[in-house]
């Protein structure tokens, strides 16, 4: 759905570009919270109990993996009807993943890439294509994913369906969010119910892949690494503590008590979501809250069970981190030769409809990676594939550049408040 130069006429163009210069400056600051909260609370899906911190810092490279993973897999067009395919737009999968103010920054990031290195979408639409693909898609995907989540039972399963109809209906939302757009500043006369029905009407099929994409991937990191889904937060899973973990000869007594106490508080009913890993000597089962379990593992155990838990954490998200790079790698890298060379939904409407008439060269047409391929390498497939490579490479960068500079600023605003009263202190003392 990349709008390009010409669609749209030049104030609306500038319209759309301060609306999306808006979000994206909203956006970095609710992303200094995202970022800076991530993986805290205890008793969440996390499992870790621990501090917000530790969870920022391994967040923010994520996010930059969500951006890479979201440019390789809209390189695989699929087909969805006669002469038309699709592509994922990538705002639910990333509102769900790493948080909506964050998940608006990482499709702008893989439309600023693909506009100024690929030729993909133009360079003066620019703020209509973050404002139609990275705000609009963000932010109906995620009211409709926390609504689902509202109304259904607190498990795994209901993340998963909720994040299959929040990205459905994101994909139509953004088709309606164009034909608004283009009614206000189209530069071609063409009737707006023609427009909105075709769009609307081929968009919702696309719609259907992009949630099959989007479940399929948060219910894959929800099952390994639960606490890294920003929208699994505040689900509880509960862990009872095993008798064997514990060595001291006092211990079996303290261990039978905090299981006899789990089991009261067991609730029969307790919803069942991912498992997450524990600390040395738990268990997942009903009853005691993970945090908790955690504190009293580390209690019997002479208080080492909880910070053996961090290298584990760090260990097991770098393990996320080196697959979804992969994955990225792979599917920019080798399947994209296998997509669809049909033109996907946008091309399509305008192209039977007329929309296209005033279409406008694109300001990078002479880019060495335009139009996904890499100039003078006449092998397609090599050619494909490395433009691919390079371009999960640069959004990667350019990504996890970006979110560990706003982690790193809301540290600094998180410390700065705590140390002045400190130092105040020091200074009377």
């Amino acid at each position: 759905m990349h709008v390009p130069d010409g669609f749209i006429d030049a104030p609306v163009s500038v319209a759309t570009g301060a609306v999306a210069a808006a979000a994206v400056a909203v956006s970095l600051r609710g992303a200094r919270r995202e970022l800076g909260d991530a993986g805290g609370g205890s008793g969440g899906l996390s499992g870790s109990g621990g501090s917000g911190g530790s969870g920022g810092e391994r967040t923010a490279p994520l996010a930059g993996l969500v951006a890479a993973f979201i440019f390789a897999v809209q390189m695989l067009n699929f087909p969805v009807a006669a002469g038309t395919s699709g592509h994922l737009l990538g705002g639910a999968l990333a509102a769900i993943l790493v948080g909506p103010y964050t998940g608006v920054l990482c499709v702008s990031v893989v439309l600023l890439m693909q506009g100024v290195l690929f030729a993909d979408g133009g360079l003066t639409a620019l703020g209509v294509n973050i404002t139609d693909m990275a705000v609009v898609t963000t932010v109906v995907a995620y009211a409709v994913f926390r609504a689902i989540l509202k109304l259904t039972p607190r498990r795994r399963r209901s993340v998963t369906v909720a994040s299959f109809v929040a990205a459905l209906l994101s994909v139509p939302a953004a088709a309606v969010a164009f034909t608004a757009i283009y009614a206000l500043g189209g530069t071609t006369h063409v009737s707006l119910g023609k427009v909105f029905t075709a769009m609307v009407g081929v968009h919702v099929l696309i719609g259907i892949g992009e949630a099959v994409i989007t479940a399929l991937t948060v219910s894959a990191v929800v099952s390994v690494r639960p606490d890294l889904v920003y929208g699994a937060r505040g689900l509880t899973r509960t862990l009872e503590i095993r008798t064997a973990a514990v060595a001291a000869p006092a211990a079996p007594g303290l261990a039978a008590t905090a299981v006899s106490a789990a089991g009261r508080a067991a609730d029969p009913g307790a919803p069942e979501v991912a498992a997450a890993p524990a600390a040395s000597g738990l268990a997942a089962a009903p009853g005691v809250p993970l945090g908790a379990a955690a504190r009293a593992g580390g209690a019997a155990s002479g208080g080492a069970a909880a910070p053996a838990s961090a290298p584990t954490a760090r260990r097991s998200a770098r393990r996320v981190w080196a697959i979804g790079v992969a994955a990225a790698l792979l599917c920019a890298g080798v399947v994209s030769f296998y997509a669809s060379a049909s033109p996907d939904g946008l091309e399509k409407v305008a192209h039977d409809n007329g929309i296209d008439k005033k279409t406008e060269d694109h300001a990078s047409k002479d880019s060495p990676l335009a139009d996904y391929g890499v100039k003078d390498i006449s092998d397609a497939r090599l050619s494909g594939g490395l433009a691919g490579v390079i371009g999960v490479g640069a959004t990667l960068a350019v990504g996890s550049g970006l979110f560990i500079v706003v982690r790193r600023r809301a540290k600094k605003a998180a410390a700065g408040p705590a140390a002045v009263p400190s130092a105040q202190h020091s200074e009377t003392v």
